[in-house]
Formats: structure tokens, C-alpha cells, sequence
């Protein structure tokens, strides 16, 4: 972090103003699940514009656990946020009237994820608000994200904070202890949790890829080769797509 705590967040908080200033928008809206990044920027949003020019979506679904409402509810109500709850499983279950469809944890997270982020930019269309993201730099750097699901937004306000630095943020604007001590996880299936799926925990993932970042980007040591590897396979996933647009015509 390149300042203190409360500098910090007064940086940020500048950068949403201005984004929604330099835009004409009205607002953002956000998506809040009831885990620490959502609630950290859903808070900052708040301090930055007012919380009448913040719209919260809850967007739950059958593998969604109940604590989180819970969470998201005082959340917004600390926050005094107005907060809409769409549970997603309808359109879930649509999905599932295609041909040749595969009913597999990871596939239907991602249809979930890049549900969720339709209902979002639809909500934000139909108020002239922007969309405002919550990835951190730690699973931005290794693609823990879907693609076109939680990593996309009009603007992303704790993209370049780690891990860490989003729970001592969280500290600084007192989000609530139930959240700040829930194990991470994206609820995408039912006991799913980040650090399992990564097979890794958060500091030791942070602590390697500022080592990382500090040796040019070399690997020593069987844990950041694996941590190489996830950046070095996700790079698609910070990237414009693939394609010819400004190269020079070539015809033979």
C-alpha cells in the first residue's frame, strides 16, 4: 500500500468521485455477496458519493449460504443502502434446459458469475449508474475470476490493494466482524471455499507474488513456480481479446 490506512481510503474515494463525475452517471451500483471485498467497496462507494447514489444487489443462489444475507443485510443497513435481493436460480435453471448440458460445479459458477454481472450492467443501464467492481490485485494477478463475470466493471477501486490490504481497510472502515472473519469463498457450490480451491491461504499467496513482482518476475522455490504458473496461464484474463485489429494488411 502505498500510504497509510486513511490515506488510502481517501484515495479511493477520490477516484470513485471522479469516475462517476467524468462519466455523467448518476451512481453505481454494486454486488454485494457477503464476503470482505464486496463489503469494502460497497462501504467506500458510500463514504465517497452518499449511500442514496450507491444501488446494492444481493444475487443469490441454491449454493448461496444463508449467513450471507444475513451479512449483506446489516451491511446496508449500517450503511443505510437501499438493497435489492434477485435470487438468480430461475435463470440457473434455464441454462439447464439446453442441449448437452454438463451439471458441473465449475461451469455452472462461471454461469452464475457472468449471470450475476448481466442482472448488474442491467441495473446500471436502466439508471445511468456505472458498475463497480470489487476483484483485488491478489486473484486479479493469478485469474481467480470468472471472465466477463466478477472481473468485469466500469471501474475497479480495490484492484490495486492485495489481499491483506483489503482486510485492514475492512478494519479501517469497521466492516462488520462476521464478515471479516468468514472464511473466503466465491459460494459458487456448496462448501466451496478460495484457499481450498487454491490450495493456498491468502498470506502465504501475497507473500509470494510480492516476491515474485521484487525478483523481476523469476521464480525460486517450488511455491512460486506454482504461483508463476497460475499468472502465467491467466494472462488472457487482463488482456483485450485476441485478435488482427491494427496489425497491417497482409495479402498474398
Amino acid at each position: 500500500m502505498q500510504c497509510d490506512i486513511g490515506c488510502e481510503k481517501t484515495r479511493i474515494e477520490n477516484f470513485i468521485r471522479q469516475a462517476i463525475w467524468s462519466a455523467g452517471a448518476e451512481g453505481v451500483v454494486v454486488g454485494v455477496s457477503g464476503g470482505i471485498d464486496s463489503a469494502v467497496v460497497t462501504a467506500l462507494a458510500s463514504g465517497s458519493l452518499g449511500s442514496d447514489r450507491v444501488s446494492a444487489f444481493f444475487l443469490p443462489s441454491a449454493t448461496t449460504p444463508p449467513a450471507d444475507e444475513e451479512d449483506v443485510r446489516r451491511l446496508c443497513q449500517d450503511l443505510s443502502i437501499d438493497l435489492q435481493v434477485i435470487p438468480i436460480d430461475g435463470i440457473i435453471d434455464a441454462y439447464r434446459r439446453m442441449d448437452g448440458f454438463v451439471e458441473e460445479p465449475s461451469l455452472v459458477g462461471n454461469l452464475m458469475a457472468r449471470t450475476r454481472m448481466a442482472i448488474l450492467y442491467y441495473q446500471a443501464n436502466l439508471s445511468n449508474r456505472l458498475v463497480i467492481g470489487t476483484s483485488n490485485r491478489t486473484e486479479y494477478l493469478i485469474g481467480y475470476c470468472t471472465k466477463w463475470g466478477d472481473n468485469a466493471a466500469d471501474l475497479q477501486p480495490i484492484l490495486h490493494l492485495s489481499k491483506q490490504d483489503v482486510y485492514l481497510l475492512g478494519e479501517e472502515l469497521r466492516i462488520p466482524g462476521t464478515i471479516m472473519k468468514k472464511v473466503p469463498s466465491a459460494g459458487l457450490w456448496e462448501g466451496q471455499s478460495d484457499e481450498k480451491e487454491l490450495g493456498i491461504t491468502y498470506p502465504v499467496l501475497d507473500a509470494t507474488l510480492a516476491l515474485l513482482e521484487e525478483n523481476g518476475w523469476k521464480a525460486e522455490g517450488e511455491i512460486q513456480e506454482r504461483v508463476l504458473e497460475m499468472v502465467k496461464r491467466s494472462v488472457h484474463k487482463r488482456m483485450p481479446a485476441f485478435s488482427l485489429a491494427g496489425s497491417s494488411p497482409r495479402c498474398e
